[in-house]
């Protein structure tokens, strides 16, 4: 996946053949956010005023702009898989909560 970051939101790019234009779209936000351009120029051009413009109408309107993620993950794991992790954290010294967000956080 192609992708482009800006003011902690992140975008999925793709290319459109037919219309042989960029096209973009924001992710994990619930707002529809998108965004196109001819060159790579264009397109991070678009995105940024995309994003700017979301977080400055929501100022004018009083609103706190919506966050991508909220940085709060629920996990349902079958239990022996809860219990791994659990002791994985304890031998490495940590919470589960830090250990699994380094796990996670190493993840490619």
């Amino acid at each position: 996946m192609n992708s482009m970051s800006y003011r902690g939101y992140t975008a999925r790019i793709e290319f459109d053949e037919r219309d042989a234009i960029f096209v973009g779209r924001v992710l994990g936000v619930k707002a529809i956010i998108g965004f196109h351009g001819e060159t790579v120029a264009e397109l991070r051009a678009d995105f940024e005023a995309a994003i700017d413009f979301m977080v400055e109408d929501c100022k004018a309107r009083g609103e706190t702009p919506e966050k991508p993620y909220s940085g709060k993950l629920m996990l349902r794991v079958p239990p022996e898989v809860h219990a791994h992790a659990a002791l994985m954290a304890e031998v490495h010294g940590k919470s589960l909560n830090q250990w699994a967000a380094e796990v996670l956080g190493n993840a490619r």
